[in-house]
């Protein structure tokens, strides 16, 4: 956020821009004490993972036809690999949505230290990826370019992902160069729910990849030594249905699961025109979920992944503790420049630890994109980079 109204030369007693932009936030966050009443954010708007932007106005996003990118169904109710249809988005007379909300270092902290959070660590299960390993994630829906990397080569099917995975590769070196004591394990992330704007026949709001391409990409994450995540953005199917949508693929040993509470719609909203949340009670559900395929079918530990930008994505956050054979992180998401993605790490990781750490950075959006050695000065050290 930057103070653009101030003048060319100030005297050296006049606060700095990032003082008055500290005031700004106060202010901000006491209009939206005020406000009150989920689904009515005064603060602004991140750019979110579906495409879908806000106005930088105070209120909910504005609402559009525009706001989601729907993809094409085919008969079966799932996106159509062949027909991908990403809607214009918002017109100029709609603000530019500012990065990640200036509100968020005000909650809170939870009651586990980070020397608890430390100790947690330590104690990781047997054959699980972390903390042995830093993930290094791309990001997106493999049929629609504007909603991520993994977009942008995707479409092109096995050759698309093999120029993808060297791209990756390029950007695991910068990390073990900065950090050569940690290996880097490469991830693919897919979207495997795309929230919509419109309802659709099931209510849900969420349009489903087809079956044909999780396929594709769990073959080749498997053939290729890579870990494929799930993401699902959840709409009004709920967790425990999002789970059981996505749960043959969860059964292969490097498939893991990644939340989206962004798009977790309650009745009356819509994605793109309120902002999202789940509580604790559906993290933990997905914890247990994963622990008991673990289980039964003799897994690895699974990763689980919660996407987060806004303290209330996640209510009773302070109830999540670590559960066996699951690997929690918790993704500091949203983008903008390095000051507001640091302050947004130290808000929801650093002074809200659980167990693992993650945060996600934006090639076209972040300007400018930190560097793996800011990333890795982050504290506590991010265990998992995804990059949209």
């Amino acid at each position: 956020m930057n103070a653009i109204w101030l003048p060319p030369a100030l005297p050296g007693w006049f606060p700095s821009e990032r003082m008055l932009s500290s005031v700004l936030v106060l202010v901000l966050v006491g209009t939206t004490a005020l406000s009150g009443g989920r689904g009515e954010p005064v603060q602004l708007a991140a750019s979110t993972d579906a495409g879908m932007v806000s106005s930088m106005d105070a209120g909910p996003p504005a609402s559009s036809s525009n706001a989601a990118p729907l993809l094409a169904q085919n008969d079966t109710g799932q996106a159509d690999p062949a027909e991908v249809v990403a809607e214009a988005p918002p017109t100029a007379t709609t603000a530019p949505p500012a990065a990640i909300p200036t509100a968020v270092p005000t909650a809170p902290t939870l009651n586990l230290t980070p020397q608890d959070a430390a100790q947690v660590v330590a104690a990781t299960d047997e054959g699980g990826l972390l903390p042995k390993y830093r993930i290094l994630s791309y990001y997106g829906h493999p049929h629609d370019e504007n909603m991520g990397i993994l977009g942008e080569y995707g479409v092109n099917g096995a050759e698309g992902r093999e120029e993808l995975v060297a791209r990756l590769q390029e950007q695991a070196a910068e990390y073990e160069a900065a950090d050569p004591s940690r290996p880097v394990m490469l991830a693919l992330e897919v979207i495997a729910t795309v929230a919509q704007g419109e309802a659709g026949a099931d209510g849900t709001y969420l349009l489903s990849t087809d079956t044909e391409t999780l396929d594709a990409y769990a073959d080749f994450t498997e053939q290729n030594g890579l870990q494929l995540i799930l993401d699902v953005q959840i709409g009004r199917r709920g967790v425990k249905g999002e789970i059981e949508q996505v749960m043959p693929w969860l059964e292969r040993p490097n498939v893991h699961l990644a939340l989206d509470p962004e798009f977790a719609m309650e009745e009356g909203e819509t994605p793109g025109v309120h902002f999202g949340q789940i509580d604790g009670a559906d993290v933990t559900y997905a914890q247990e979920t994963l622990a008991k395929l673990v289980a039964e079918k003799g897994l690895p530990p699974k990763i689980l992944i919660v996407h987060q930008f806004l303290h209330e994505m996640i209510t009773n956050k302070d109830t999540i503790s670590p559960v066996p054979n699951v690997q929690l992180v918790i993704d500091a998401d949203g983008w903008g420049d390095a000051d507001l993605k640091i302050g947004t790490y130290e808000a929801l990781i650093t002074n809200e630890p659980i167990q693992f750490h993650g945060i996600k950075l934006f090639y076209r959006q972040d300007k400018p994109l930190m560097s793996a050695k800011e990333v890795l000065a982050l504290d506590p050290v991010p265990d998992l980079v995804i990059y949209q």
